[in-house]
């Protein structure tokens, strides 16, 4: 059984301006120096007018970790995620998310969609998140859920921030 994450946000910017951010390798690199934790990289980017795609890695520091989720793994965990955005048409972008955790029995995997609306545009983020552990499998996934739906919120607010011009 797994656990789906549906993530929604809105922005007063246009979906060809919003999906051009989120794939410049600048951008994702002052991301993941903010957000990424220890050892968080980009480890490939590829990028055209029409869309990309890039793996990066994000580290959690083993402390923060939620003790059920620790169990898991020992020393800090690695997260290593792979996006792409490509665009289907002006003002509409569709893109997919694996993520990987080495040496766990944990992943995900999804689909972006990112189209302007009458305000700005929306970004769409579904996932389904599964941990193959007996009894706790569900624990956990509620756990990466919980942690995953956090992260792409201040991913959003960093992206905004971006946007606006604060971080460049």
């Amino acid at each position: 059984m797994s656990r789906q994450i549906d993530y929604r946000s809105s922005s007063q910017h246009r979906a060809d301006d919003v999906a051009a951010v989120m794939l410049d390798e600048g951008y994702l690199r002052a991301r993941l120096t903010q957000l990424g934790g220890p050892g968080a990289k980009v480890l490939e980017h590829e990028a055209t007018d029409d869309g990309g795609r890039y793996t990066i890695r994000h580290g959690v520091d083993q402390a923060a970790l939620p003790s059920v989720v620790s169990s898991l793994v020992s020393g800090n965990l690695v997260i290593q995620r792979t996006e792409s955005l490509h665009r289907r048409s002006p003002g509409e972008w569709a893109g997919e998310v694996d993520v990987q955790i080495p040496g766990t029995p944990a992943s995900a995997v999804g689909t972006l969609r990112l189209h302007d609306t009458a305000t700005g545009s929306e970004l769409v983020v579904r996932a389904d998140v599964t941990v193959k552990v007996p009894f706790l499998g569900g624990k956990i996934e509620a756990v990466i859920a919980d942690q995953v739906q956090q992260l792409l919120a201040a991913e959003t607010a960093f992206t905004l921030e971006w946007l606006a011009g604060s971080h460049r």
